[in-house]
C-alpha cells in the first residue's frame, strides 16, 4: 500500500480513542498521510461535538451482529463475568476481521488493538474474582508473562496474531484514559464531572471516593491524543508491528493533588480525605438519575442519562487499587515513540472541552 493511499477504519469512532485517533489522522501532518478514514459506531454521533468532516464516511452498525457487520463492512473490504467479556469481544472482533478479509479486493493490512493495563492486573471488574486476584508487581512493563486468569485482553491479541502473516497487529496498553466523548463506557472525567455537579445542584461536599493508599500513593493517565498518536505511530512504523506497548502521559500524579484541581476545575469546595465513615461512591449516585435530568435541563447539556456512561462501579475499583498504579514507557521510547502530555494540563483542557460540547455543566 503506497502511503498516499492509506485507509483506516475506526471501530469505535465515538469513544475517547477512536474520536481522537480520527483527529489525529485528518491533521495535514499526520503520519502516512493523507489518510481515508471511515469511523463506526453502533449508533451515529451527535454533530453538536463530532464534526462529520472528522470521517469519510460514518457507518452505524453492531459488530456483535456477525449479518450486520458483513452487510456494513464488506463495502470498505461490559458489565458482568469474564467469561462474558470473552465471549461479547472476542465475537466483535472476529466479525470485523472477518468481514473485512473475505471481501476479495481486501487491502486490510495492520490491526491496531486497543487494550489496558488490566493486561496486568486480570480480571479486576469480575465480582466473582476480584478479591482473588494476584496482579503483577507495577510499574507494568510489556514483556510480563500473562496471568492465570480469563482476560478478554488476551484473547483479542491472540485473535489479532493468529491473522498474520496476512496482516500486522500492535497492541496499545493505556491505563486510565482522559478524553471527551458521551459515547466511552467508562470515562473518569465524565464521571467525576457528574457526581461534582451532582454535588454542588444538592450542596453536598465533593468526597474523594477512595482509600488513604489511592489517596497518598502515585497513579498515572493516559491522554487520548497521545493514545491516538502512538496507534498511527504503530501503523506506520516498521519496527512497531506485532508488538504491543503501554502508552501513558510519561508522568505520575498522586489523587491529593488531582483532587484539589478536580475541586478548582469542577467548581466545588475542596475536601480532605477522610475515610471514617466509608464513603461509597456507588451508592451516593445509585438514585440520581432525576437529578442528572434536572442538571442536564438547567444547563442544556446533551440529552444523556447518567446509566449511559456513569459506571461508578468501575471508578470505585481503581481508586481502591492497593498497589501503585503506573506503567513503564521505556519499549515505546526504544522504539522510537516519544508521546507525552502534562497530566494536570490536559485533565483542565478536557474537562473545558466536555463543557464546551455541552457534556457535563
Amino acid at each position: 500500500m503506497e502511503n498516499q493511499h492509506y485507509v483506516a477504519l475506526i471501530v469505535g469512532v465515538t469513544g475517547m480513542a477512536g474520536l481522537n485517533i480520527a483527529q489525529v489522522l485528518k491533521k495535514p501532518d499526520c503520519m502516512g498521510g493523507p489518510w481515508k478514514v471511515y469511523g463506526a459506531a453502533r449508533r451515529p454521533p451527535p454533530h453538536s461535538w463530532f464534526p462529520p468532516s472528522l470521517v469519510d464516511r460514518f457507518i452505524a452498525f453492531d459488530a456483535v451482529d456477525a449479518a450486520a457487520t458483513e452487510t456494513n463492512l464488506s463495502p470498505v473490504a461490559h458489565e458482568g463475568d469474564e467469561e462474558a467479556n470473552i465471549a461479547v469481544n472476542r465475537t466483535m472482533l472476529h466479525n470485523v476481521l472477518t468481514a473485512l478479509k473475505s471481501s476479495p479486493s481486501s487491502r486490510l493490512s495492520h490491526v491496531t488493538l486497543q487494550t489496558g493495563t488490566k493486561h496486568y492486573m486480570g480480571p479486576i471488574q469480575d465480582p466473582t474474582r476480584s478479591n482473588q486476584l494476584v496482579g503483577h508487581e507495577p510499574p507494568f512493563h510489556e514483556n510480563m508473562p500473562r496471568l492465570p486468569y480469563p482476560n478478554f485482553y488476551y484473547v483479542l491479541e491472540d485473535l489479532v496474531a493468529s491473522h498474520a502473516p496476512s496482516l500486522t497487529y500492535s497492541v496499545h496498553r493505556s491505563s486510565i484514559i482522559i478524553g471527551a466523548s458521551s459515547r466511552s463506557a467508562i470515562n473518569a472525567l465524565v464521571m467525576l464531572g457528574a457526581y461534582a455537579a451532582v454535588c454542588r445542584h444538592l450542596r453536598l461536599p465533593f468526597r474523594y471516593p477512595g482509600t488513604r493508599y489511592t489517596w497518598e500513593h502515585f497513579c498515572d493517565m493516559t491522554d487520548s491524543e497521545v493514545l491516538a498518536e502512538q496507534h498511527v505511530w504503530a501503523a506506520v512504523t516498521n519496527k512497531a508491528k506485532n508488538q504491543a506497548f503501554n502508552c501513558t502521559n510519561g508522568d505520575l500524579f498522586t489523587w491529593k493533588r488531582m483532587w484539589k484541581l478536580l475541586s478548582e476545575v469542577f467548581d466545588v469546595e475542596f475536601v480532605g480525605f477522610d475515610d471514617e465513615d466509608g464513603f461509597d461512591v456507588v451508592e451516593c449516585m445509585k438514585d440520581k438519575d432525576e437529578i442528572w435530568d434536572e442538571i442536564v435541563e438547567t444547563y442544556g447539556l446533551l440529552k444523556t442519562k447518567l446509566k449511559e456512561f456513569a459506571c461508578y462501579e468501575a471508578l470505585k475499583v481503581v481508586l481502591h487499587f492497593d498497589f501503585q498504579h503506573v506503567s513503564s514507557m521505556n519499549k515505546s521510547k526504544e522504539y522510537g515513540f516519544f508521546g507525552h502530555a502534562d497530566t494536570f494540563k490536559r485533565v483542565t483542557f478536557w474537562v473545558h472541552k466536555l463543557r464546551f460540547m455541552k457534556i457535563i455543566p
